[in-house]
């Protein structure tokens, strides 16, 4: 019996830390978490294809200023860029407009905002947005081949942030770069739920332990910050 109890203890032993590398723990969870802390922070659920709506409302660009956020991003024409957690192409398509020699590889998890990614190619005629199918750990990027990581609204969602941004940093080009941009932590007047924003310091915390380095912060948005990180 305790030989039985002891070998349960080892299998279950072995699985826990399988699915727990080290860098994250589990708690009780929030009501908008889903109980994994990774460096203090509590993991914050996905939004679902559901809301591709509320990614595409008209009040958007005005809301957030969208506008200056693409403005700030100053690709040059040959680049590959990274939307990573695309969602449903708002920032793709119009960064595609500015690497009329690369392109945007639209990168999300969920196969139903890839099928809206695909209608819209196919409804503008886009040749330089590709939707890349991703997995919870893996961003499926080729290494030192992307010039630009551009994540909106949408690394606090991530569950497996530290692989997810190991591999974003592996796959960075000489002059690659990561644009991160979330809604103010350190603000709580902007009216979103806390585990869906991120102050400057927990950030730059979380990307250090992955090699890159703050360059600079442009806080031109209402709500946001723009994170611009090198390696």
């Amino acid at each position: 019996m305790a030989i039985t109890l002891i070998m349960l203890l080892t299998v279950f032993g072995c699985i826990a830390s399988e699915s727990n590398p080290g860098h994250y723990e589990q708690v009780r969870p929030n009501r908008d978490g889903i109980g994994k802390v990774y460096m203090g922070r509590e993991i914050s659920h996905v939004m679902g294809h559901l809301g591709a709506g509320w990614l595409e409302r008209p009040q958007r660009e005005r809301e957030e200023r969208t506008d200056l956020l693409l403005s700030s991003i100053q690709p040059q024409a040959d680049d590959t860029i990274v939307d990573l957690g695309a969602g449903t192409g708002f920032f793709a398509f119009p960064l595609a407009e500015k690497v009329p020699q690369g392109q945007v590889l639209a990168v999300d998890i969920q196969p139903e905002m890839l099928q809206i990614l695909e209608q819209r190619i196919d409804y503008t005629g886009a040749t330089n947005v590709v939707p890349v199918q991703a997995t919870e750990c893996d961003p499926a990027l080729a290494g030192y081949s992307v010039d630009l990581v551009l994540l909106v609204d949408a690394y606090h969602e991530f569950s497996c942030p530290r692989e997810v941004m190991e591999a974003v940093v592996a796959s960075l080009s000489e002059r690659g770069r990561v644009v991160l941009v979330e809604y103010r932590g350190e603000d709580p007047s902007i009216g979103i739920k806390r585990l869906h924003t991120m102050t400057k310091k927990q950030v730059e915390r979380e990307m250090a332990a992955v090699g890159l380095t703050l360059e600079t912060v442009l806080d031109v948005l209402p709500k946001q910050h723009i994170m611009v990180f090198t390696r």
